[in-house]
């Protein structure tokens, strides 16, 4: 077992690697995308955990990669991996309980939540303590007409605008922390965070809508809300990956313009699927996406 603060660029390659060949044989991703981040372009310090594989050493390679294992930050939050060939030797088992004796009280993430996942947290004593869904919903066939103007979906169009790098870092992420002062993660986000999401092949400023506060007293590059659609390169689906509204422009119909908006873009680029996250506990939420025609099809399961 390697616990580092620091990781060379082969290590970080063995690491994406074992992810991958994770997703491919689980059919969940193995890691969430800011731990991918924290690899491949990290901002914050996290601590990673590494098992080579066991025997010969070095019959695999120097700098094989047999399991992983990143706690964040601040200690609140781990992810685990084993490579499916180095499986039933107890690695699994060796990283979970490396992770809980560096991280007191931390949350493991198990993403797709498989069998595999829940009886190494019940060996461990642990159980559930959040969920967070995977929704999806089918768009419309292409060449189906569906306008992108603003007011066609109940926003007011003088305040409606997309993204410009370089402008509106700071506003946002005021906006995101505001939106989400009660999230775990997204609410923590920082500038540096943005911008490494902004170096990634599918960031596209023209899918990220921000609605300006024209109310009395704001500043005047304050936002009320906006909504961040994600695509990765290649996909026939697109991702609402963020959609925000300031507290104190809640029941303006905001939220449910720019998701009506985003799904009408969508369509419009050819897409045939939207997906999104949720909290398994945010009930309006859940109701808000049911309407709209989103069914869960994945959960992302935290242990403690």
């Amino acid at each position: 077992m390697e616990t580092r603060k620091r990781l060379e660029e082969s290590t970080v390659v063995r690491i994406l690697a074992l992810a991958d060949d994770v997703a491919a044989h689980d059919g969940v991703a193995a890691l969430s995308e800011q731990t991918l981040l924290d690899l491949r372009t990290p901002v914050r310090e996290v601590r990673h955990l590494l098992i080579r594989p066991p025997g010969e050493p070095g019959a695999a390679g120097a700098d094989a990669v047999a399991g992983y294992a990143q706690i964040d930050a601040d200690g609140s939050s781990a992810e685990l991996a084993v490579h499916p060939a180095y499986r039933c030797h107890g690695l699994g088992r060796a990283l979970l309980d490396e992770v809980r004796t560096l991280a007191a009280g931390v949350a493991v993430w198990a993403h797709g939540d498989l069998p595999a996942a829940r009886s190494l947290a019940a060996a461990a004593g642990m159980s559930k303590v959040r969920e967070l869904l995977q929704m999806a919903a089918d768009l419309p066939a292409a060449g189906v007409t569906t306008s992108t103007a603003p007011s066609d979906h109940g926003l007011p169009p003088d305040q409606v605008r997309t993204f410009r790098p370089g402008k509106d870092e700071d506003a946002w992420v005021r906006l995101n922390a505001r939106a989400f002062a009660d999230h775990p993660e997204q609410g923590r986000m920082t500038v540096d965070d943005l911008r490494a999401r902004q170096s990634e092949d599918w960031f596209d400023p023209s899918l990220l809508w921000l609605v300006s506060d024209e109310t009395g007293g704001a500043a005047a590059d304050e936002l009320a809300a906006s909504m961040w659609v994600k695509v990765l390169p290649g996909e026939s689906s697109g991702e609402i990956y963020a959609l925000g509204v300031d507290p104190s422009a809640q029941g303006r119909g905001l939220g449910g313009g720019l998701t009506s908006l985003a799904l009408a873009e969508m369509t419009a680029r050819g897409l045939d699927r939207a997906t999104l996250y949720v909290e398994g506990d945010n009930t309006a939420a859940l109701r808000t996406y049911e309407k709209k025609g989103f069914v869960c099809v994945g959960t992302d399961v935290q242990y403690r």
